[in-house]
Parts: C-alpha cells; sequence; structure tokens
C-alpha cells in the first residue's frame, strides 16, 4: 500500500514562503495533465518535479511540494492519468491501479518533459530534478537514463528496481550503464514489497556502471515509511527528508 486520501507528508510546514496553486499542462502528444505548482517566496533556481506513488496526485503531493518550496525549490507535483481519467480530485472508488496499468514510459516522459519546460519557462528553473515515489520512484530512477530532459539529479523513495511493474516501464537496474546523472536510491530495510536484496542488486549495477550515486536502506522501516502516519518511523523519515535536501544541494552546486 502507498499513500491513502488521508496520508501527509512527515515533513511540518516551515513558514509562509511558499505558496501553490493547481495549474493544467498539455505535453508533445497534447494529453492534458493536471498538476499542482509550489513557488517559493525566494527561488533558488532549482527545480523538484514531483512523481507520487500510483494514487497519482493526491494531497500527499500537494503538500510535499509545498515543502520543497518553503526549502526553496520551484516544486512540481503531477497526475498520471489524464490520457484515461478526469482530472483530481477523484471518487474514493476510483480504480488507481487499473488506469497505473494504463500508463506507457513514452506517455509518461511525455508529461515529464511537458513539466520539465513549464519549470525552466515559467519559473527559470536552470537545476532540475526529480523525486518520486514508489511508482513514481521507479519512473524517477528512469529519468537519469533520457539526456534529453537535462536533469541535475534523481530521488527516488521504495521504487522498483528491479524486473517487470505495473506497465511497461524497463526496470531500472537494466538501464544503468544509460544513467548520466546522480542517484539516490532510498528503501526500508523491512519493505515486504521490495526486498533489501534488489536495493543492494541496483546499487551494484550503479557501481558497476560508475554513476555518481547513494543508495540508503533505513532498517525496520516498512514500503512507504514516508509518511506522517508512521509515527513509529519518524527518525527515519526526517533522515531522510534532509538527505534528499543536501543531495539536492550537491547535485545543484556541481552543475553549475
Amino acid at each position: 500500500m502507498c499513500s491513502d486520501p488521508d496520508s501527509r507528508p512527515p515533513v511540518e510546514p516551515a513558514d509562509d514562503s511558499a505558496s501553490g496553486r493547481p495549474i493544467g499542462l498539455i505535453a508533445g502528444d497534447g494529453d492534458r495533465f493536471a498538476a499542482y505548482e509550489a513557488t517559493p517566496l525566494q527561488p533558488s533556481g532549482s527545480g523538484v518535479i514531483v512523481l507520487p506513488d500510483y494514487h497519482g496526485l493526491t494531497g500527499f503531493y500537494r503538500e510535499l511540494a509545498l515543502r520543497f518550496a518553503e526549502a526553496g525549490f520551484d516544486a512540481l507535483a503531477i497526475d498520471y492519468y489524464g490520457r484515461t481519467a478526469e482530472p483530481p480530485p477523484r471518487a474514493p472508488d476510483f480504480d488507481h491501479r487499473a488506469h497505473a496499468q494504463r500508463t506507457t514510459w513514452a506517455g509518461l516522459q511525455a508529461d515529464i518533459k511537458a513539466a520539465a519546460a513549464h519549470l525552466r519557462l515559467r519559473r527559470h528553473v536552470h537545476s532540475l530534478f526529480s523525486v518520486g515515489f514508489c511508482f513514481g520512484g521507479r519512473v524517477s530512477f528512469l529519468l537519469a537514463a533520457v539526456p534529453a530532459l537535462g536533469l541535475s539529479g534523481v530521488v527516488g523513495f521504495y521504487g522498483w528496481p528491479l524486473g517487470p511493474f505495473l506497465n511497461d516501464t524497463p526496470a531500472p537496474a537494466d538501464l544503468a550503464s544509460e544513467m548520466a546523472v546522480p542517484v539516490l536510491a532510498i528503501f526500508g530495510g523491512a519493505d515486504t514489497k521490495i526486498p533489501t536484496e534488489h536495493a543492494e542488486t541496483f546499487g551494484r549495477a550503479l557501481q558497476q556502471a560508475g554513476v555518481t550515486h547513494e543508495v540508503r536502506t533505513y532498517a525496520g522501516a516498512p514500503h512507504s515509511f514516508f509518511d506522517r502516519a508512521h509515527e513509529d518511523h519518524a527518525e527515519a523519515s526526517a533522515e531522510a527528508w534532509e538527505l534528499v535536501r543536501r543531495f539536492l544541494a550537491a547535485s545543484a552546486a556541481q552543475r553549475t
């Protein structure tokens, strides 16, 4: 299980230095999809594309975009299902998994390219990152092998690194040799969905490919531990948040 309708990021609001609004974007293939734009009061020139789990653009990811904006990053959280469903909010019985299975790697790349163009053209972002969770974590890893996006780095929380998944996305470990930007991979040591061995295999693939990377596994943490509801893993969540912020800052500095 990934985030549910009541999930919230385990990061407290910092101040009133960011604002957010829902927007619509159009991909190069004509897909119209929903997004949520969070804008910092004092932009840093760095931006983040937030890639949700398979539930799409829920409150969790809108709020997370605001937390990134409070940290100085222009942030854009996107929805995946513009081609197959009405925009969010959606009914409680919406079959997220079925719609996730109807997404394609080509379609996801088209939407993410539109998000990247928006941040660069409208928000003047020059160092751009992706941060994804579960379904979005796998997608985020893969973006390290999409040079056309010009990313400065990618972050994935408990993204499936091996084997087939819900759609036609390739396995990130299989594309390690094509990855050209730093990778931060975060996993839970008690994740029953993604064995620790899979995270280790991904790390070895990145190492063999010469990719700058860090694979961090939090002992005892379950899948989707980065959630305010997981109070027992608040320390791991806090550490992961600081790890992400340091990774983004360091990678942005290296690209300037």
